[in-house]
């Protein structure tokens, strides 16, 4: 047993200064956009319109608008987001013409709020750094993603390291039993190993779920242990040839028409923008307010407007099963927003225990080298002598 520990311990302390700095990062990042949201709420008042008593207007009004604003942007979606908020034109494009904008809307004029280029946001840069380390994302993300994995192996081994040989030696694992007289070198492995112990469930929890966004083979590895059939990867479902058809509005409007119809208590709903002859038509629906596992996406036609169906997980809830509904709840469960606002809080607060633990073990680690150093000194003049 001394031996297993010991092998153990070493695995756990050079794993631990190869990722360190890049957990500490990705931690840190995590503890910055926790509240995104509600801070940005907050902050720009542009996000929200007033309530009044008649209709909002249909999609493609704002698109008629959007486009003014933003004539060389690509348009990708208008979204209607809860009642009492703005509705919002999204433009994004990949490389070589990459760019995301959102346009903010008067639900009931179509007025052009505000135009944010997301791109330029504190929260956006927040966000590059925990997914890629501000570094390309075909370089970054595989970073991020395997010092994640690591950390959930430092996660499991310090459990074992923490493990007490006996009922004495457990009494200073479960809290501090700090004194006047305490050292710091004391105090830090305390808060090393009892705030990693405690945190280190529900850090699996998030860890593991991070790492599903940047690790294909592992995402599948657990989505068919869980009986997951269908497809990972987004497909984009097509419309058949170009046909000619007799309907009297623009078809997003009478997407957005039957889907207010068939949600009559839908908290967002986005309609997707024509991007192409053969493109079809998405729409998501969600009927839970600050979450994104329940969004039902739904995909048609658009010379028809016959429903498509798709072979991925991304689409209609009700042909989801337990593995499907795992992998759309991935994000939530990350965020901490599956369990509301207690959620995101209970998550912030894990990701500054996470942001913690590289530097209280450095530290252990660098004060066991320094008194290895001494010793060593010291045995070297008593030999002198």
């Amino acid at each position: 047993m001394p031996n297993f520990k010991k092998t153990i311990g070493l695995i756990h302390l050079w794993l631990g200064l190869l990722s360190g700095l890049v957990v500490f990062v990705v931690s840190l990042t995590g503890c910055l956009y926790a509240f995104q949201q509600e801070i940005q709420d907050a902050l720009q008042d542009f996000r929200f319109s007033k309530v009044e008593n008649k209709a909002m207007l249909p999609p493609s009004a704002f698109e008629a608008m959007a486009r003014k604003a933003l004539p060389k942007g690509h348009l990708h979606a208008i979204n209607y987001p809860a009642k009492g908020r703005s509705v919002e034109a999204i433009f994004f494009d990949f490389a070589p013409n990459e760019h995301y904008y959102i346009v903010y809307h008067n639900p009931y004029t179509a007025e052009v709020l505000h135009v944010q280029n997301m791109e330029e946001t504190f929260f956006h840069w927040v966000l590059d750094g925990h997914y890629y380390l501000w570094l390309p994302p075909e370089i970054g993300q595989p970073i991020t993603s395997y010092a994640t994995l690591i950390f959930v192996i430092l996660l499991i081994s310090g459990i074992v390291l923490w493990w007490p040989k006996n009922k004495a030696a457990a009494k200073q694992r479960f809290w501090f039993r700090w004194k006047d007289a305490t050292q710091w070198k004391r105090k830090n492995y305390d808060l090393h190993n009892i705030l990693g112990f405690y945190s280190s469930a529900l850090l699996l929890i998030i860890a593991i779920t991070g790492i599903f966004f940047g690790i294909q083979w592992f995402t599948y590895l657990i989505y068919n242990a869980t009986g997951g059939k269908k497809e990972l990867l987004f497909t984009e479902p097509v419309s058949q040839k170009p046909i000619p058809s007799n309907f009297n509005k623009p078809v997003t409007d009478l997407i957005w028409e039957k889907m207010k119809a068939e949600y009559p208590d839908a908290v967002s709903l986005e309609i997707h923008a024509i991007e192409s002859d053969s493109a079809a038509i998405g729409a998501n629906v969600n009927k839970k307010e600050g979450v994104y596992w329940s969004i039902d996406y739904r995909y048609f036609d658009q010379y028809t407007l016959k429903e498509i169906p798709v072979s991925h997980v991304y689409g209609r809830l009700k042909d989801a099963n337990v593995a499907d509904k795992l992998i759309r709840m991935t994000y939530d469960i990350h965020t901490g927003g599956i369990l509301g606002f207690a959620g995101k809080v209970l998550a912030f607060l894990l990701s500054v225990v996470a942001t913690t633990l590289p530097i209280t073990g450095f530290m252990i680690w660098w004060g066991r080298r320094k008194k290895k150093g001494k010793i060593v000194l010291k045995s070297a003049k008593v030999e002198v002598i």
